[in-house]
């Protein structure tokens, strides 16, 4: 399963065919038996960088971790859409859990309100300030 915007890069990479390939596009659901799971398009550290949404969880990728996010200094990547994608994931409910690609740091889950408290990549409050930071 991949974002339609990275599928291109994924084949060319991996040699795997499009037949081989489920692409999806931002906001696509999934069903896994009796589990629907929301593919939330967030790109920044790739184009096609997504997110897992399942109930209250948040399998967050390389996206966002409980102390900092992907790296945007990489081919592809773009500081302008992590931020994007950040308030996107921001916006998401307090409770959600947030289950980081990396366990960088402990626990290995946080609340997503606990989240926003502690990570520095919430601090800067608009665009300008984060790419200030983050550029």
């Amino acid at each position: 399963h991949v974002q339609q915007l990275e599928a291109e890069w994924v084949m060319r990479t991996t040699g795997v065919s499009a037949d081989h390939l489920h692409q999806h596009q931002p906001g696509d659901t999934i069903k896994i038996g009796e589990v629907e799971i929301c593919l939330v398009h967030t790109p920044g550290h790739t184009p096609g960088s997504q997110c897992f949404l399942v109930d209250n969880c948040l399998v967050a990728g390389d996206t966002l971790f409980l102390e900092g996010c992907g790296r945007t200094d990489l081919p592809g990547s773009n500081p302008e859409h992590m931020y994007d994608s950040l308030k996107t994931l921001e916006a998401l409910p307090d409770k959600t859990v947030v289950f980081p690609g990396h366990r960088y740091s402990e626990p290995s889950s946080r609340t997503l309100d606990e989240v926003r408290q502690t990570n520095y990549v919430f601090k800067p409050k608009t665009k300008s300030d984060w790419l200030q930071w983050f550029s």
